[in-house]
């Protein structure tokens, strides 16, 4: 053999040991990553763009589906002012027309409420709705002031007038705003200054993780107030007020959302919204009661009750309702945790057996009812836990929403929206609006 074959055939071993290397390192990298990456089903909606209608799967035509959603819109955004609609227009500023979606029983507008009208105006693609609510949060409800301790959020409940109640924050106002504002991003495109929907999601994203603890006066006396995520447990917290206990609120975990701001959200924090998904979903376990599914209306990181002086925090109380419908839209959209179907099997047994048509709206963890008063709200929220339920008896459920009317009188502002959300889940259109 000449010496120059012999060079050419240590260079081509070199080269193959070379490109090994890379494969195997390229390989390594890919499976850290994807150890810390968002779930990728490929059964959920987000892989497939099928979304469950069970409407049509109980024998409801997509007209007749139509007309109702269309209806209960209609009714409680631009319905009889003193009896049915929730929303309110209230004249123009610089940024155009401005409305607020009240708490009738309450007299206020919430950020919780304020939110979830905006998602209901994306999702059915009523841009002028849309903006109006998001103009009024932002002109009354955003603390702008660099120096008040909020800074950066919003005042979670004012007057009608726009006179903050509150100047601290509720975090599942927080999340929905983000969630709604991606969304028209993704469906209509940005526009300038608030109408930046993207730009505003990414800034409240990141203050949500990021807000340093800053301490300072308001109206209603002095407040420390931080991120509102505990990192250590990768939570989000029921308030961001950091010298109160710091706790949790089942009802304000949404991994679907998470997976999608692991995706979209400011590229440096996609890591631990991942994580936040997957953490959100152990804790749903964790919280809700092993016999009756019930989860409490705020618990400690470990998901044990909280009990705090609000005569709800420890039972299953008005914001518990959400929980379930929260695992429910999460195995709809990602499948990546089977025990959501066994949590929501679980919950639908235990309701069945206090009687389909009369189970109360408050209850104990173990079972014992504390109100009962049959909600429309909770109808609602049972209805969506059918997305992740196998048992038979989850079509019931569905049938229960179908025929309880579209809300109205003194309760029709939170049993109104659940029930409008949930109609619009039930029927696979509450969906992912992709960016184009």
């Amino acid at each position: 053999m000449k010496l120059s074959d012999r060079r050419f055939q240590s260079s081509f071993v070199f080269l193959a040991i070379f490109l090994l290397l890379a494969l195997f390192a390229s390989q390594a990298a890919s499976s850290a990553q994807t150890k810390n990456s968002p779930a990728n089903k490929g059964a959920g909606a987000f892989a497939t763009g099928r979304y469950r209608n069970l409407f049509a799967e109980a024998g409801h035509s997509e007209q007749e589906i139509s007309t109702k959603i269309d209806a209960a819109f209609q009714q409680l955004f631009h319905g009889d002012p003193d009896t049915q609609s929730v929303v309110f227009f209230v004249g123009k500023n610089a940024n155009g027309p401005l409305a607020y979606l009240t708490d009738w029983a309450n007299h206020d507008a919430r950020t919780e409420g304020m939110s979830y009208g905006m998602m209901i105006a994306v999702q059915m693609n009523k841009k002028e709705e849309f903006d109006a609510l998001w103009n009024w949060t932002k002109t009354y409800m955003y603390i702008s002031d660099p120096s008040h301790p909020s800074y950066g959020y919003f005042s979670w409940s004012c007057k009608p007038d726009g006179t903050p109640n509150e100047e601290t924050a509720a975090p599942d106002g927080e999340e929905y705003f983000v969630m709604a504002l991606y969304f028209a991003a993704n469906r209509w495109g940005n526009g300038e200054g608030i109408y930046n929907y993207k730009a505003q999601a990414d800034e409240l994203l990141t203050t949500m993780r990021h807000r340093e603890e800053k301490t300072g006066p308001t109206r209603f006396g002095p407040r420390t107030v931080g991120a509102e995520v505990n990192e250590e447990a990768k939570m989000i917290r029921f308030v961001p007020v950091i010298n109160r206990a710091d706790f949790t609120d089942p009802s304000y975990h949404l991994p679907a959302f998470y997976e999608l701001w692991a995706r979209w959200g400011p590229v440096a924090d996609r890591d631990f919204w991942a994580q936040a998904a997957t953490v959100s979903r152990t804790f749903f376990v964790k919280t809700a009661d092993p016999k009756t599914g019930l989860a409490p209306a705020y618990a400690n990181f470990d998901g044990t009750p909280r009990v705090t002086r609000f005569s709800q925090s420890s039972i299953f109380g008005y914001d518990s309702w959400r929980t379930a419908s929260n695992w429910s839209v999460d195995w709809s959209w990602w499948r990546a945790s089977p025990e959501e179907q066994e949590l929501s099997n679980r919950i639908q047994a235990f309701f069945l057996s206090q009687g389909l048509s009369k189970y109360g709206d408050q209850y104990a963890l173990d079972g014992k009812q504390v109100a009962a008063r049959h909600s429309t709200g909770l109808v609602a929220t049972n209805a969506v836990a059918s997305l992740a339920a196998t048992n038979p008896s989850a079509k019931e459920f569905v049938k229960a929403l179908w025929d309880s009317p579209v809300p109205s009188g003194q309760q029709r502002y939170y049993d109104g929206m659940l029930y409008l959300m949930s109609m619009l889940h039930c029927s696979g259109r509450f969906r992912i609006l992709k960016p184009q």
